[in-house]
């Protein structure tokens, strides 16, 4: 006798109705306290790179030591202006005039400089310092709007650190308004056209939102209770990874909500049958990518670091939205939620004679017919992508090169390399013992790269704190460039060996050359980790070793040929100048622990299906029923990741193709073709070593029948 046939204790009438109506009512008062959050993000977020970094990395300890030598509570905006036919005195007067009454103001310093004329008289710097504790990109856009009334033939842009965290700010201001915007509008177009319903998009969607909004809250307060380090990147990928995994999870309980709707009358047992037969692979899903990102919390980077429990946070936010909110919702709307095409009971119908299931069954039964053959065919295919991943550079970028398209702070600084040294204004600061003060100072001096150098002073006199003084160094590139990066490094090999100095190296371009370096190390060490906890959650969730071994090589395979196309597309019609060695990092996490998920989606299906008729019509089965929904759920995740490019980052827009191009190879090839095929080809041996490893396809057909 089938599940669907035994006679089960049902709740009242009156309990049937009111629980969802419970459950509706909690997420409505769950939305109203939260969802304002997600628009506040923002306000608490940190994009200074000098916060990422752990308290051991060099840069950090010089950061610290400099306290005692100068106000490191300040960071400085270059303002650099431009006049071909030559600088006039009312250009000077203008810089003047509109810079030296800024200083001591609230977000200024006071040592605002004079301006300075450059050697060929065609352009002038100020240096301006600006409060880091203040909001600095508020206060360098009251310094821009200062600025705009400039006289005519005269361009005046703001640059330096200050100008970079000024335009990255107004790079991720995008997040909570067009990003959000762009990622709703993508999902409910794609549901109208999978669904044809104008209801069921807007309850999927009503679920992400309220998923997105638990989880801004939660980020909120944790963030203001100093527990986590909240940025841009950080949040944009939050958002679009609680729309795309609410989405999907919402797309697999439709699916068998409706499937269950052909063969049950009642509204209420078939949303029971499929929230049941739904909640182990949701369950294992969110599991795997709750545990893939949690790794990220063995990063030395704090962004990293940080990202991990956000978008763990995200994961569970979206489960317990697509697991209550969603089945309450459907089961007070019942068929009508799928208006105007209902699902009609018609028990004696066969599931598969759907348009949606006829395709998936013709597909399923082509590789079925020659498994060996689509296989291998599909794997040589994958391996020719997979063969060009290591020509993708993830070496690391220059700080100008993070924006996509045109900022000030980058106009800027290509004028102020015209024209002046290119670091002046951002110096390489060294700290060393008093005794061997001058030896590092001869040495920083000799060190190719440095224009020039000299010890911080007082009164005349090198400045003393502690026993250590301190060396300011102005580099010939700009202090944002991969150059600067190699100069510091050359500077600290120098400075290192002289004994007895306890010489430490930072400023700007140190800050950077850590961030690189740490992100290397953090690539290089949680990568191999996340494969280890993504096998284990597999084995555990289908009993098996080979069906585990199998979906994680797939889809690492899937990643490399992503990597590969990637290069391709970056190092060519796309030009990007190479990628931050986070991007591959945070690439692989997200398309291991999300890729894997449609594996997981199909092989529970075929696992079941398997228990009762074998293996092979298992795969059959499953594919055929679970075709549909995940390949939905595919082009779903991929839409809403690929809305991250309209955030105009580089590192973003690079992981914004990674993720959703994977996750279409994913979907679309290894899901569909690949998997099934080495499943159909090994046969019961892939559920090795649990006991269906050792029931064969007759046998199970036999005690099926």
């Amino acid at each position: 006798m089938s599940d669907k046939t035994v006679s089960r204790p049902r709740p009242t009438p009156k309990l049937r109705w009111l629980i969802p109506a419970l459950l509706l009512l909690g997420w409505l008062i769950i939305g109203g306290v939260t969802g304002p959050f997600a628009g506040k993000l923002a306000g608490i977020s940190s994009n200074d790179n000098s916060t990422f970094l752990p308290a051991s990395a060099e840069s950090t300890q010089v950061q610290k030591l400099l306290a005692d030598f100068q106000d490191t509570d300040e960071i400085p905006a270059i303002v650099i202006a431009e006049r071909p036919s030559g600088i006039t005195p009312g250009d000077l007067q203008f810089l003047q005039s509109t810079t030296s009454g800024l200083a001591g103001t609230p977000g200024f310093g006071d040592a605002v400089s004079p301006p300075i004329p450059s050697a060929d008289r065609q352009a002038a710097e100020v240096f301006v310092p600006v409060s880091s504790s203040d909001d600095p990109a508020e206060t360098v856009e009251t310094l821009r709007d200062k600025l705009a009334n400039a006289p005519d033939g005269l361009t005046v842009k703001v640059t330096g650190p200050a100008g970079q965290v000024a335009d990255l700010g107004e790079a991720f201001a995008g997040i909570d308004g067009l990003l959000l915007l762009v990622a709703g509008a993508v999902v409910i177009l794609i549901l109208i056209v999978v669904y044809r319903s104008p209801i069921l998009p807007f309850v999927v969607i009503i679920s992400a939102v309220f998923a997105l909004g638990l989880a801004s809250g939660l980020v909120y307060f944790l963030t203001k209770q100093g527990v986590l380090d909240l940025n841009g990147q950080s949040q944009g990928i939050l958002f679009i990874l609680v729309f795309g995994a609410a989405t999907d999870y919402a797309l697999l309980l439709v699916s068998r909500f409706r499937e269950e709707l052909l063969t049950t009358e009642d509204k209420y047992a078939a949303i029971r049958q499929a929230w049941r037969a739904t909640i182990e692979p949701i369950a294992a899903s969110a599991g795997t990518v709750i545990a893939g990102v949690l790794c990220l919390l063995l990063s030395d980077l704090n962004s990293n670091k940080s990202l991990g429990p956000i978008a763990a946070i995200g994961i569970v936010a979206s489960f317990l939205a697509s697991m209550t909110f969603l089945p309450a919702a459907l089961t007070l709307l019942g068929r009508t939620a799928f208006w105007p095409l209902r699902p009609a009971y018609a028990p004696d119908t066969d599931p598969d004679t759907g348009t949606a299931h006829r395709l998936w069954k013709r597909i399923a039964d082509v590789v079925a017919s020659k498994p060996r053959a689509i296989w291998v065919g599909t794997l040589v295919v994958l391996l020719i992508g997979a063969a060009f991943a290591p020509a993708f550079k993830a070496d690391g970028i220059a700080s100008s090169d993070f924006f996509m398209g045109t900022v000030e702070s980058v106009e800027g600084a290509e004028i102020q390399a015209r024209h002046f040294d290119a670091g002046s204004g951002t110096p390489t600061y060294v700290i060393a013992d008093q005794g061997a003060g001058t030896a590092v100072l001869d040495a920083v001096r000799a060190t190719d790269g440095v224009a020039s150098a000299q010890f911080m002073e007082e009164n005349g006199a090198p400045m003393v704190r502690d026993g250590k003084v301190a060396i300011s160094a102005t580099l010939t590139d700009n202090a944002e460039s991969l150059a600067a990066q190699d100069t510091v490094a050359d500077i600290r090999s120098a400075v290192h060996d002289i004994p007895d100095a306890d010489a430490l190296v930072g400023g700007t371009s140190a800050i950077d050359l850590d961030t690189r370096e740490t992100a290397i190390h953090d690539r290089n060490l949680i990568i191999p980790i996340v494969l280890i906890v993504v096998f284990v959650v597999l084995v555990a969730l289908l009993r098996s070793i080979v069906a585990p071994l199998i979906l994680l090589a797939s889809t690492v395979l899937s990643f490399a040929t992503t990597l590969g196309v990637a290069a391709l597309l970056f190092n060519g019609p796309f030009g990007f100048p190479g990628a931050d060695p986070v991007v591959p990092l945070f690439a692989f996490v997200f398309l291991v622990a999300l890729g894997i998920d449609y594996n997981i989606f199909l092989m529970t299906r075929v696992r079941e299906e398997a228990l009762r008729s074998g293996t092979r019509i298992g795969m059959i089965r499953g594919l055929t029923a679970t075709g549909g929904v995940i390949t939905s759920a595919g082009v779903v995740l991929a839409a809403t990741f690929a809305a991250l490019a309209v955030i105009p980052l580089m590192f973003l827009v690079q992981v914004a193709f990674l993720v959703a191009f994977g996750v279409l190879i994913d979907t679309l090839i290894v899901r569909t073709l690949l998997v099934p095929a080495l499943t159909l080809d090994i046969g019961p041996r892939i559920w090795w070593p649990s006991a269906l490893a050792k029931k064969d396809d007759a046998t199970a057909d036999s005690s099926a029948a």
